[in-house]
């Protein structure tokens, strides 16, 4: 799994033929099975709050996809963090390991 948790990780350039190229393209055919990435600019302070949530499921062995679920409600929980601006940006791509 590979993890990009700066901003717009998950973006794409479309070219001719509907291909997109980008850094889910290039991790996904160098052989990385799953991807955490972003869609748009993400907040330093949250971004911290979920990794740290997200590889401590990870490191329980619940699972990526469901690891990353509990991490974004964490994030939502505080206050300051409510708004889907800072928990919503984070996709998992590929295999939930």
């Amino acid at each position: 799994m590979v993890t990009l948790s700066a901003c717009e990780t998950g973006l794409g350039r479309v070219t001719r033929g509907d291909e997109v190229w980008g850094f889910s393209r290039a991790f996904l055919g160098a052989g990385a099975r799953s991807l955490v990435v972003s869609l748009w600019p993400v907040s330093d302070l949250s971004t911290e709050l979920l990794m740290k949530r997200f590889y401590a499921g990870i490191r329980e062995g619940i699972g990526a996809s469901r690891a990353l679920q509990e991490a974004q409600l964490a994030v939502m929980r505080d206050k300051r963090f409510q708004a889907p601006f800072y928990w919503a940006p984070f996709n998992l791509i590929g295999a939930s390991l």
